[in-house]
């Protein structure tokens, strides 16, 4: 008999429990959770560092600075509502370390950084978009280890990145786990990227690749790495220099943003 009251009681608790739990609405399209509110954007190189050279005189640190301020300046246009971010918006040089940092202090949604690229050959030409990962091989960490040479012209470099040699392998090969929570978005927006350049405007791509980059290595957020063409080509190397090529290259950008923020927000 104790028993079944026991058990009787124990029941109405829980029905007591149960309608004691506050009822919530229905989530809305309005309370979608992967709404892309801030973007930081961030042009390779400036200042003191010119980046890589083209043979007609071209500076990268200046040609990624037109283009991330014409991406930019498109963004508002198409999304008043979008918080868009720079690391720099003038010709002046900013840390490795501090371009990531600006990105997480504004809480950002997406980090774009955009670059040219070099190579020895001066007929190499293409785009290709980088997400930090492994190196699939020694093309990609060439250019990993060239992007973060950058970081010898910073003061206490060792002590800000925790004693990173950027002319090591090894190296570059530990900082491959970083970022891997945000893996698939940051490879979904850098497959749209390369789609936009070789689909829409007829640009050779080499795709998406991984390589251990220091300027996405702490960004909490999907980041990728762009190069939007070789500088050390001079037919690319004019083209990247002209209003028709910035132009193009940031419509490319923009255009994969939308298709990104379009089905990650659904």
């Amino acid at each position: 008999m104790f028993t079944v009251l026991r058990a009787f009681v124990g029941f109405a608790l829980t029905c007591l429990l149960i309608a004691a739990i506050p009822s919530f609405p229905e989530p809305t399209r309005s309370a979608k959770r992967n709404l892309v509110k801030t973007i930081c954007l961030d042009a390779g190189h400036g200042g003191k560092d010119p980046g890589c050279l083209g043979p007609k005189g071209a500076q990268e640190g200046k040609v990624t600075l037109k283009i991330i301020l014409e991406v930019g300046k498109r963004l508002k246009n198409e999304f008043p509502d979008l918080k868009v971010v720079y690391t720099r918006d003038t010709d002046d040089f900013v840390e490795l370390n501090e371009r990531a940092n600006i990105a997480n202090r504004n809480r950002s949604d997406l980090f774009i950084s955009v670059h040219c690229n070099a190579a020895p050959n001066k007929s190499a030409y293409g785009t290709e978009t980088y997400t930090m990962g492994l190196h699939k091989t020694d093309g990609n960490l060439n250019v990993a280890k060239r992007e973060n040479s950058v970081i010898l012209q910073e003061k206490d470099y060792q002590t800000t990145y925790n004693g990173f040699d950027p002319n090591s392998p090894l190296a570059h090969i530990m900082m491959a786990n970083y970022q891997s929570a945000f893996m698939a978005s940051s490879v979904k927006f850098a497959s749209k990227v390369e789609e936009q350049f070789s689909k829409v405007y007829n640009r050779k791509s080499y795709g998406v690749k991984q390589a251990g980059f220091l300027v996405i290595w702490r960004t909490a957020m999907p980041s990728v790495l762009i190069e939007t063409g070789f500088l050390t080509n001079p037919e690319e190397e004019g083209y990247l220099n002209s209003e028709k090529g910035q132009s193009e290259v940031a419509d490319a950008i923009v255009g994969a943003f939308k298709k990104y923020k379009e089905e990650i927000e659904k």
